[in-house]
């Protein structure tokens, strides 16, 4: 299970400290698949980053009894100066995985032949995506962390994406962030919406759904 609790997040600007998320608590058990909408800035990356660890809460605790992912959409974590062989041994090290058996998959799912012998930092955003998600597959976590994901590579490839994430994958946990209410209808059991850094729960996603679309419409009148 992963327990988030009392979670806060502020970050230092030139006019003072901006809290991005207030007291958020979720908790997601295995094989659950939470779907979380909200605007653009409303904090929707922070909170996947803080789950997935490359961040810090400011408060509260975050308790991982699964293995977890990167975010699928996070691309800081490769070093360019290496070859994407030698990222793999990185991550491979670093999540306890087998090369030997990562290598294969990798190979044949990033179709970047023999550019994988070659600097990162030389790849086109394509082909480092390819090899980003390729990556993100090969190892076996428990729960994957998705951010606004798939659009990755051509729409041949996308399919390529979804099928492996969420049909050979449907067995494992999931926490996705997206202001894309169809990918959280279609893939979610039950939704949450960031409004005001604050995590509003719903166990259904239509209800989910209908409370962002409501919370969109009063933002527009707002703005007129």
């Amino acid at each position: 299970m992963i327990r988030i609790e009392n979670v806060s997040k502020a970050y230092p600007t030139r006019k003072g400290w901006r809290k991005v998320l207030t007291d958020v608590s979720m908790e997601v058990r295995k094989g659950e698949k939470v779907g979380i909408l909200g605007l653009n800035g409303s904090g929707k990356s922070t909170l996947i980053r803080l789950i997935g660890g490359a961040e810090l809460p400011s408060n509260g605790t975050i308790h991982r009894g699964m293995k977890v992912s990167w975010p699928l959409a996070f691309n800081g974590g490769y070093q360019g100066s290496l070859t994407g062989l030698d990222n793999l041994k990185f991550v491979c090290r670093l999540y306890g995985a087998d090369y030997g058996q990562c290598l294969p998959f990798v190979e044949e799912f990033s179709e970047l032949g023999p550019y994988l012998d070659e600097e990162v930092k030389k790849y086109s955003t394509g082909m480092y995506a390819r090899l980003a998600f390729a990556l993100s597959m090969a190892v076996d976590f428990d729960c994957f962390l998705i951010d606004e994901i798939l659009a990755v590579g051509d729409i041949r490839f996308q399919h390529r994406c979804l099928i492996e994430l969420f049909e050979k994958r449907k067995d494992r946990s999931m926490i996705m962030v997206s202001h894309n209410e169809h990918l959280i209808r279609e893939h979610a059991d039950r939704g949450a919406v960031l409004v005001g850094g604050r995590l509003h729960h719903f166990e259904k996603i239509s209800d989910a759904i209908a409370f962002h679309s409501e919370y969109i419409s009063r933002a527009k009148t707002m703005l007129l």
